[in-house]
């Protein structure tokens, strides 16, 4: 088989890049190893940056989004279990739009299959070849066969744990991480969110966070020990420890549900240069991790399809090679920003294991400040709605 890119990686990046290179004119194959279920059932951020959002529009995936997501204008802050929004709408002229990642690759599929688009699952033992060279071609195992697509380009949207970062040569690749000292504790409630906007809850108690999926589904989040056992914590111990954390008058009102999962995601802050090498892209977290305090992860993947898109359609269509030689340097100027931007919520608003009353008191008054200070409040606004493609 020969096709012009094959993409590795049938997450909501891959499918996205497929999907707006097809309409583009420029055809895909993409190779997911994982069963289509298996992808379609993974819970995920739902926070939808204004630039992803008419991003997926432009993908022509955007209908349900816009009739079932929720504009949030502004966004909720707390400390010592008082909190005050943020009118991010006021602040940088755009709101985010809440909907579930789950949702957007449902989306993606379903536009990919109407279009018949070749999206190949269960797609083992996946090898990538001649990338520094003039010939690439990818091999791979489909039910028991051995398969080969030779093709100009490889896309990795394989994420953090694929194959594609790997083929970088160690005396090419730098790398930059910052783990942290603690998880989140996630579970979906089968109840109505407690806010009609997120709230994110600094607590002596630890970090926690009210979110949603939709009118009668709620994510709720709590810091604990990076290996704490899900299964170790009751469904009333949840609730009874997210209450302690959030502002007394979300806890007042918090409808507790029929938790219908639960599980533990550690964080870590990860980034990899350069996001290109001969004929091999990296996008989203095959390049770069962020820790979910700024709901970045989705975005930068979005941002990172939104410049490559775009530097291979004018590679096919103009014979230009300028946007992919400048593809690494441009992703990763925004990429940065937004790791620092997660950096700084997530410092501001968790408890670290050696934390200081001295500690403590910083992060309330640097929330004291984001209250009271409109100059502030832009400056987070600006990064959470995020910034420019």
């Amino acid at each position: 088989m020969r096709a012009r890119i094959v993409i590795i990686g049938g997450g909501p990046s891959g499918l996205l890049l497929s999907q707006l290179l097809h309409l583009s004119g420029v055809e895909t194959v993409v190779l997911e190893r994982r069963p289509r279920a298996y992808v379609m059932a993974r819970v995920r951020a739902g926070v939808l940056e204004w630039g992803t959002v008419e991003t997926l529009r432009e993908a022509g995936v955007g209908e349900r989004m816009d009739r079932e997501g929720f504009v949030h204008e502004g966004v909720y802050l707390s400390a010592q279990n008082r909190g005050f929004r943020v009118p991010l709408k006021e602040r940088a002229g755009r709101p985010v739009l809440v909907y579930g990642q789950t949702e957007v690759t449902r989306d993606l599929y379903d536009a990919r299959d109407a279009a018949d688009g070749a999206v190949i699952d269960e797609a083992a033992g996946v090898e990538i070849h001649g990338v520094d060279g003039r010939t690439p071609h990818v091999t791979y195992r489909k039910d028991g066969r051995e398969c080969r697509i030779d093709c100009d380009y490889v896309i990795g949207c394989d994420g953090f744990h694929g194959v594609s970062r790997g083929v970088i040569p160690k005396t090419v690749l730098r790398e930059y991480e910052r783990v942290y000292p603690f998880g989140w504790l996630g579970v979906l409630s089968e109840s109505h969110p407690v806010s009609d906007e997120l709230i994110y809850a600094n607590s002596t108690r630890g970090f926690a966070l009210c979110s949603m999926r939709n009118e009668g589904l709620s994510r709720y989040y709590v810091q604990t020990e990076v290996d704490e056992d899900p299964a170790a914590w009751s469904d009333s111990r949840f609730w009874d420890e997210l209450k302690r954390r959030i502002p007394e008058a979300a806890a007042d009102v918090l409808t507790t549900g029929r938790i219908t999962e639960k599980s533990l995601a550690p964080l870590r802050s990860y980034v990899a240069e350069p996001m290109r090498w001969g004929r091999l892209f990296l996008v989203g977290d095959a390049a770069h991790i962020v820790p979910p305090t700024g709901a970045k992860g989705l975005n930068l993947a979005v941002s990172d399809v939104h410049y490559l898109h775009r530097a291979l359609v004018a590679l096919y269509r103009d014979g230009s090679e300028e946007g992919i030689d400048r593809y690494s340097d441009l992703a990763l100027a925004r990429v940065w920003k937004s790791v620092r931007f997660s950096w700084w919520m997530t410092t501001m608003l968790h408890r670290f294991p050696d934390q200081t009353p001295f500690d403590q008191r910083i992060q309330e008054s640097e929330i004291d400040y984001l209250e009271h200070s409109g100059a502030a409040q832009t400056v987070m606004a600006e990064n959470y709605v995020g910034l420019p493609f």
